[in-house]
Formats: C-alpha cells, structure tokens, sequence
C-alpha cells in the first residue's frame, strides 16, 4: 500500500480533536467527494451551493483531497461573464478517488470464475490459475533463476512480487530444532497485499497454483502458513533455505518444462 505521507498530514492539519467533530469532518469530505463523484468538473462555489457549506469549508476538503492525490483540477468553462482575478477550477475525482466507492471488479471476477468452473469444471479453474500465476512471474523467471544462493532467490521472488503489486518481502527465520518441515534455515515470504484476495477466498486454487510455482522457482518444498484469503494479515510461505543446488535457468539450452528437449 502507498502511504501519501504528505496527503496524511494535511488531511490532519487544522482538523478538531474532538472526535464527534472529526466523524462530521470525514462524512463532509466523504460528501463532497460523492459530489465530484456524480457531477464533476465541479467548481467549489458549485460544491459549497449544492451542500449547504461555506466555500471556506469546501476549499479546505477540496484541497485535502487533492493533497492525498484523490481530486485533480481543470480550467472551469469559459462560458457567461467572469469578473476579475484567478479563473475559477474545476474539480473532479481521480481514479484513487474514485476507489472510496468501491469498484464491482471482484463480483465480475467472482461471476466469471463461478461461470468457468460451472461449464468447465475443476480441471478449467486449475487451469486458468496456473495460467494466472505463469503471466505472473513469468517476466521474472530469468532473474530468479539466476541467483544461486537460496535465500538470496527467496529475496528476488519477494523483489518481483513487489513489482506486481504485493507488497512482498522475506525474513530470515533461525533453526530451532522444530519439526519438519520448521527445522533447519528458513525464511518466510511474506506478502502484504493481495489484489485477488476476495477471489481467492472462493477460489482456493489461486493460492494453490501460486504456491507451487514458488515451490518451482525456489528449487523446493514450500509450506502457505497464512494467506490473506482466509483472513489472515498476510499470505506467508515457509521457504527452507539449505537447500543444495536449487535449479538454475536452462530455458535457453532447452524447451518450456515438461517437454522435450
């Protein structure tokens, strides 16, 4: 996630401490956020009319908003008379501003899915989900590949899963002398965030098919403790790091895995 450091604090700046007070300030922001929402471009003159609030008030959501990256402004149109001074701004929400009010791409998914496994069964979904997380690490496979050392692999897939949008990263876990498959050096790959996670939760084979392809890359036995899917903060894989010789990249010597050379 994107923290908008600079946006955060002038969302807080001159805001009451009181908290009734700063639930009425966030509905009001909400308020106006939906106003953009339903007829931007929209001039804050046209805001402050439309809700019943001072324009002082709506500059100061206004500019929050924009602050935090979730309104842009436009040149308002030329049209009738102007008097002097600046020319007036329009306002409308960005695609950030637009995700306050959710968005309907995971019911779409959910349906299409739902649709795949009732005309293609389990063997389609499998499918599809190994097809998803090919695409997915895919254009990373040769840099994976091409580091040696285990754990040092295990950094480059959380690397690559970051570029993706997962928010990814790897923590080295000391032997403890707990059973297999705890035992000996390990690290945990640690994701973050998950943009398919509502899908996932219906759809176990998405998680499934990504396990094993990190299993693949990492040249070993990989053990899901958490997924975000089921409820948990993050998705985490065990990852054993003594492995000897994890595999290298001979794609360019030979053909897809599977087939023959």
């Amino acid at each position: 996630m994107v923290m908008t450091g600079g946006g955060q604090h002038g969302r807080d700046l001159g805001m009451p401490s009181v908290p009734g007070q700063a639930g009425q300030e966030g509905r009001t922001r909400h308020e106006v956020a939906r106003l953009l929402l339903e007829r931007g471009p929209i001039t804050a003159a046209a805001v402050a009319a439309q809700l019943g609030i001072s324009p002082t008030a709506v500059r100061r959501h206004l500019d929050a908003l924009h602050a935090d990256g979730e309104a842009e402004t436009r040149d308002a149109s030329s049209r009738g008379r102007r008097g002097r001074g600046r020319p007036a701004k329009s306002f409308l929400l960005t695609d950030s501003g637009r995700a306050r009010f959710g968005h309907a791409y995971d019911d779409l998914a959910v349906s299409a899915i739902r649709f795949l496994a009732e005309h293609g069964g389990k063997d389609a979904i499998r499918a599809f989900a190994e097809h998803r997380v090919a695409a997915l690490v895919g254009p990373h496979r040769e840099a994976i590949l091409g580091v040696s050392d285990p754990e040092e692999r295990a950094l480059a897939l959380a690397a690559a899963l970051t570029r993706e949008g997962y928010a990814a990263s790897t923590q080295r876990i000391a032997g403890s002398g707990q059973r297999e498959p705890m035992a000996g050096a390990s690290a945990q790959l640690c994701q973050h965030h998950c943009p398919v996670a509502h899908v996932a939760a219906e759809f176990p084979q998405l998680c499934e098919a990504e396990t094993a392809a990190f299993a693949e890359l990492l040249g070993t036995h990989v053990q899901r403790l958490a997924t975000i899917a089921r409820g948990d903060a993050a998705c985490t894989t065990h990852v054993p790091t003594d492995v000897q010789n994890p595999p290298r990249d001979d794609t360019a010597g030979s053909t897809k895995k599977g087939m023959p050379a």
